[in-house]
């Protein structure tokens, strides 16, 4: 018996010593947070840097409702350029992997590699070539132009990440389709794409939460605020003069809502689609 209950001693002494770390951790991480939270329920004559970590003595809501009324419209512009940049981005990272992994052509190694350097070009080098063919093609200040900019830029990593979910799908199915008559697009919808889910599932992630966290490329590219996306307006909600701090860490809130609600919903999906094809039988 007092075998029994040392083994529960040290198997709680381990739980706590494992979980008191952790928790010190995630509070330092969630300091911000709750000091975005605290300021954001304040009145702007409460906002002091020195009563930064004091509660609100009067908690009201009016800075969220401004932040909120003045930022409606640039959410609906994040999404209107996330959620096309995502899927447009994705789809075309799903056909060049299928391309890269069960038709590879001569040279297909050297373009494979070539394209993967757009993962390791910083986006200052190529703002002005960016914005210099955005005004040629006329979408230059525009959503359509910002959503060409992040499908362009994310398809070296959605092809990787495709890429190398197909290299664990056998080549036999593709071959078998061959056999049976079915070309290239026809075996990429028929057998590819309903084997993909996973790896969709990782990029769209990715993706979102990369498109709707970017700042250069809006500010750069959506010179009128009637189509700048969140991140640009809230720093832009910044006065001259003085700061509604109230007003900006509730809207800093508002603004991380969606990617969080999305890690919340889809992260069970996220570590899935990571894990597969990790592991063979």
């Amino acid at each position: 018996m007092s075998v029994n209950v040392n083994t529960i001693r040290r198997s709680a002494l381990k739980l706590v010593t494992a979980y008191i770390p952790l928790l010190f951790a995630s509070l330092f991480f969630l300091l911000p947070v709750f000091v975005m939270l605290n300021t954001g329920l304040k009145s702007f004559a409460e906002v002091k840097i020195q009563e930064m970590w004091a509660l609100p003595r009067h908690l009201t809501f009016e800075g969220f409702l401004a932040a909120f009324v003045r930022l409606l419209p640039n959410i609906r512009n994040s999404f209107f350029v996330t959620l096309p940049a995502s899927v447009l981005s994705a789809a075309i990272g799903s056909v060049n992997g299928y391309i890269f992994t069960k038709w590879k052509f001569k040279g297909s190694n050297t373009v494979f590699t070539l394209m993967l350097f757009g993962m390791f070009i910083p986006l200052q080098s190529i703002l002005i070539p960016l914005v210099a063919v955005l005004k040629s093609i006329g979408l230059y200040g525009s959503i359509p132009g910002l959503i060409l900019a992040h499908v362009v830029y994310g398809i070296p990593l959605t092809t990787l990440i495709f890429r190398n979910y197909y290299v664990d799908i056998p080549d036999s199915l593709v071959e078998a389709s061959c056999m049976d008559g079915l070309e290239i697009l026809q075996t990429y919808r028929r057998i590819i794409l309903p084997l993909s889910g996973p790896a969709f599932v990782v990029v769209l992630i990715w993706q979102f939460t990369s498109i709707w966290n970017e700042f250069l490329f809006s500010l750069v590219i959506t010179q009128d605020p009637n189509v700048q996306p969140i991140n640009v307006a809230l720093a832009n909600m910044a006065g001259s003069y003085y700061v509604e701090w109230n007003i900006q860490m509730a809207g800093a809130l508002i603004a991380g809502i969606p990617t969080l609600l999305v890690y919340i919903f889809l992260g069970k999906f996220l570590i899935r689609g990571l894990l597969a094809g990790s592991v063979k039988a």
